[in-house]
């Protein structure tokens, strides 16, 4: 597993331990047949946060970006983005951190956002990237506040096909001048399952995924 980086290959390992990436046959939002599914919202049952904090931070240090504050979007990207803002901080590098309501209070603090209104170059948390919608939403949220969105980082990148035959990921960079990361990919998965005996029985059909779907 030579290819895979000691962070990578921490995050697949903590996602299976909790069941957040499972193997066997998923229909997606989108309509597809999926033989794989991931889920973090399972990582919050027991996972250790402060490895699973520690897999975005070396994504973040192994390509060496440079932002100004952290947004994480509902819901997902909340205590995604929540854990790693507590980790940056311990390090000494606390960073400003706000993340959006699905529905807008008017009362209180009133307003979608908590925390500081975003501002300067902004990098986005979220779990998984698919077709890039939930993508595109925080992206026009940022836009209101004049924020930059310059990095959007997720720990699954599906690598599967936007609007037309562009990968989600090229799309949105392409449309938005923004930088998309990822922790792992189907790639990346493939590989791991590829060296090891209790997932192998899985290869072939991540493979015809990638096929039919990737781009």
């Amino acid at each position: 597993m030579s290819g895979l980086k000691d962070f990578q290959k921490t995050f697949i390992e903590l996602a299976l331990q909790t069941n957040a990436l499972e193997f066997g046959k998923f229909t997606l939002k989108s309509g597809r047949i999926s033989p794989y599914f991931f889920n973090a919202a399972k990582m919050l049952n027991g996972c250790d946060l402060h490895k699973l904090a520690n897999c975005y931070i070396d994504a973040i240090k192994n390509l060496n970006v440079e932002f100004d504050c952290l947004y994480g979007p509902a819901y997902k990207g909340i205590f995604l983005g929540s854990i790693i803002a507590t980790v940056l901080s311990q390090r000494g590098t606390p960073c400003p951190l706000s993340f959006n309501r699905k529905e807008v209070k008017d009362h209180g603090e009133g307003g979608d956002i908590i925390g500081p209104d975003p501002a300067g170059n902004v990098l986005i948390i979220d779990d998984v990237l698919s077709a890039g919608t939930a993508a595109r939403e925080s992206i026009k949220i940022l836009e209101n506040f004049n924020a930059t969105p310059k990095i959007f980082l997720i720990g699954l990148d599906r690598q599967e096909k936007g609007k037309a035959d562009l990968s989600a990921k090229s799309e949105l960079e392409k449309d938005f001048d923004i930088q998309v990361l990822s922790i792992i990919n189907l790639d990346a998965l493939i590989e791991y399952s590829q060296n090891n005996q209790d997932f192998n029985t899985y290869i072939s059909e991540l493979e015809k995924y990638r096929m039919n779907w990737g781009a």
